[in-house]
């Protein structure tokens, strides 16, 4: 059999027709089959050749909407806010892109997969809280930022968000949920970071208001 010589390319095809039919149908809705079924000619052993499951699928997916989108870049060099306004910022950015919290929300069944959650707090530490911590701080040394736990801080958010706030590891009414935010915005505040501002909370409420969806 000849060798894929552009192995890349193919992975990026997947990603293509998977994301489309996820955005489409929903993630419960999209089969393996109806992946192959769009990428024209190519076999369902092929698809699998690449990824074990359609849970490995969809955490690509959404690895790189965030790359090709990244929040923190987008405010990594802008001069006209401090590293406060950067981090509100990125929240919002994040949560502005449709697409991407669609997606968000959709991935929360997949969460049930013990490997897929270990690997996607895994992910988390090893991307999110390097951002984090830079801008935290860039917060403290523009006194936008008050906090003598920039490292901790870092490293908590996206545990808090890749854990904590799953309804499939910690069930949750929306209601909860909604407490959890409050609980995670109050905590910053007086560890010295006040993130949640009224447009912040406004954003944290349209998502979760799909989360009841």
């Amino acid at each position: 059999m000849a060798r894929n010589k552009h192995p890349e390319a193919t992975v990026e095809r997947i990603l293509d027709v998977a994301q489309r039919l996820f955005l489409e149908k929903g993630y419960d809705r999209t089969t393996i089959q109806d992946i192959v079924d769009g990428l024209e000619g190519m076999t369902k052993g092929a698809v699998y050749h690449h990824f074990k499951s359609k849970e490995e699928i969809m955490s690509a997916v959404g690895d790189r909407m965030f790359f090709e989108n990244n929040p923190f870049e987008a405010v990594r060099a802008r001069g006209d806010l401090n590293g406060l306004e950067k981090l509100r910022e990125a929240v919002r950015l994040n949560q502005a892109d449709e697409a991407r919290s669609r997606m968000t929300v959709q991935a929360v069944p997949i969460t049930q997969n013990p490997r897929v959650l270990v690997e996607m707090i895994e992910s988390n530490r090893r991307v999110l809280t390097p951002y984090f911590l830079r801008l935290i701080e860039e917060g403290n040394r523009d006194g936008s930022i008050h906090t003598g736990y920039p490292k901790e801080i870092a490293e908590l958010l996206p545990l808090l968000t890749s854990l904590w706030l799953l309804p499939g590891v910690f069930p949750a009414t929306q209601e909860e949920l909604a407490r959890k935010f409050r609980f995670i915005g109050e905590m910053l505040e007086k560890m010295g970071l006040p993130l949640f501002d009224d447009s912040i909370r406004a954003l944290v409420d349209d998502f979760l208001a799909q989360m009841a969806l």
